[in-house]
């Protein structure tokens, strides 16, 4: 009896599927006017007839066809894996300590003032929606010795000025648990035209902030100033942080000069180190135009005494860029890095502006050599591993088809 079952479904279904491929001739056959009738076939049996290749689906859609899709697959990977290569060869070309400044633009300008514009904060923990603050600071780290301006200024949500009046700013040094508290020191803040207020009758309000003159000398860490004031009707406040280094770790010589070595360009800067330790320091070069070109860094290991900073704009760089010569390294700073302490650093003076302009006026001599290392040899050869193996489960796939392009820029690679 299941024998008997089992044949009249196979019938069913056979029937099902020629009246269904009947009906599909007859459309084609009237040009395709009217649609055919969907006729139910029922599911093929258990050992029945299979069909490979793409099956109609519910729709009239073709059922993926796997191959295809591991086709796919394997080019996804081929072109991931050589794009993470040719990444890395691309960005790796020129050393960790001289890269171009399109790459850094986030360093190029260190002096700037740190800018905002924030709703309006009013005590309580709300804010305005119909004020806003607009507020400055002229740096965020701050060595022995040097100042920090602040400004803060109020308008509409059409940009004009709301009247404001600072009735209270206090500077103190954050401490933490058991510390005992530091000293608080008032800031006059004032829109007078003096000072740090270069315009008088703006309606911004400006105060600076010096340290080391006042009972705050001997703080390393953060200290806060936190501005009162009233507008639009409203009480508010402004917080400004800034992290302070008391005392200098080392201190520039003044003495800067140039030389050609293994094919690049050298700034050597003295520095008297009075504290051993891990020093790190960055400073920017221009070209002739005072377009940013390069930004060069140190990090290595300084023992006491003289020392000497090396600052270089590598060989490659320099002929790859080609910029206007001679070269001018401008905005140098630095710390002394504190691993595992906080702050993490001791801050060296800042040297702003123009500090040495390069005597260099040809590119002649410097070496087009990309930059070789064994970091570089090693994380190469594991990039490669993974593209050829990649381009390898391709190849053997399907061998008739071209291995997909590239993304390396140079021929070859």
């Amino acid at each position: 009896m299941p024998a008997k079952k089992d044949t009249n479904r196979r019938l069913a279904w056979s029937i099902g599927l020629g009246t269904a491929v009947l009906a599909a001739a007859l459309y084609l056959a009237r040009g395709g006017e009217g649609a055919p009738q969907a006729v139910a076939a029922g599911p093929p049996p258990a050992g029945g007839p299979q069909f490979f290749g793409s099956l109609p689906q519910e729709g009239g859609l073709p059922v993926p066809d796997g191959r295809e899709e591991r086709r796919r697959l394997l080019v996804e990977q081929v072109r991931e894996t050589d794009l993470a290569y040719c990444s890395y060869l691309e960005g790796s070309k020129y050393p960790h300590e001289s890269q171009p400044a399109s790459r850094n633009p986030d360093q190029l300008y260190p002096n700037q003032p740190v800018m905002e514009m924030n709703p309006m904060r009013t005590q309580g923990g709300g804010s305005s929606d119909t004020v806003l603050l607009q507020t400055s600071q002229s740096r965020v780290y701050l060595a022995a010795g040097e100042t920090v301006a602040f400004s803060l200024r109020a308008v509409d949500a059409k940009g004009q000025p709301v009247p404001l009046v600072v009735t209270r700013a206090l500077a103190q040094g954050m401490t933490y648990g058991a510390s005992r508290p530091t000293a608080q020191i008032s800031l006059p803040f004032a829109d007078d035209g003096g000072g740090a207020d270069p315009v008088a009758g703006d309606g911004a309000f400006a105060g600076v902030l010096a340290p080391a003159q006042t009972g705050l000398a001997g703080f390393h860490g953060t200290i806060r100033t936190e501005v009162r004031y009233s507008a639009g009707g409203r009480r508010g406040f402004a917080l400004f942080d800034v992290i302070y280094t008391p005392s200098l770790p080392a201190a520039w010589t003044g003495k800067v000069r140039e030389a050609s070595e293994n094919g690049s360009l050298v700034f050597h800067l003295g520095l008297d180190v009075r504290q051993a330790g891990r020093y790190v320091i960055a400073g920017r070069v221009d070209d002739a135009r005072g377009k940013p070109f390069a930004l060069a860094t140190f990090n290595e290991e300084l023992g006491p005494g003289p020392q000497d900073v090396k600052l270089s704009v590598f060989g490659k760089l320099l002929t790859d860029g080609a910029p206007q010569l001679p070269l001018v390294l401008r905005d140098v700073d630095g710390y002394l890095l504190r691993e595992n302490l906080d702050p993490d650093r001791l801050l060296l003076p800042r040297l702003e502006g123009k500090v040495y302009a390069s005597k260099t006026g040809s590119a002649k001599g410097f070496s087009d050599a990309e930059w070789q290392s064994e970091e570089r040899s090693r994380y190469l050869a594991e990039y490669g591993k993974d593209r050829n193996a990649a381009r390898a489960r391709l190849a053997a796939f399907d061998p008739g088809q071209p291995l997909p392009r590239s993304a390396c820029a140079q021929p070859g690679k």
